[in-house]
């Protein structure tokens, strides 16, 4: 059995986090001046380091207007994503079609 008790292992954990954690903001420092000198020296931009996403456009256009129609219930599907139950089976969609 270890001879160090409860309340000791305690702070000596509380001063190893309080280490690592100088150590890595030490770090940090170091690898984003090493980061900054490099992209000044190739004359690199932020948006070529971090390169915005695209946004897809089904997404961002918000709703589509509706393609298709249920004759007799009048619910209607724009033809993307799943479709509904009364013409998932249908083998021809045509007739189905709004004019």
């Amino acid at each position: 059995m270890s001879t160090r008790d409860y309340k000791t292992l305690k702070a000596e954990l509380g001063k190893l986090q309080a280490e690592t954690e100088a150590a890595r903001v030490a770090e940090v420092k170091a690898v984003i001046a090493d980061i900054c000198a490099k992209a000044t020296e190739y004359g690199l931009t932020a948006d070529e380091i971090f390169p915005q996403k695209k946004v897809r456009a089904s997404k961002a256009a918000g709703p589509q207007p509706a393609k298709y129609q249920n004759p007799k219930t009048g619910a209607t599907w724009s033809g993307k994503g799943r479709a509904p139950a009364w013409i998932r089976d249908a083998k021809k969609r045509d007739k189905f079609l709004i004019q």
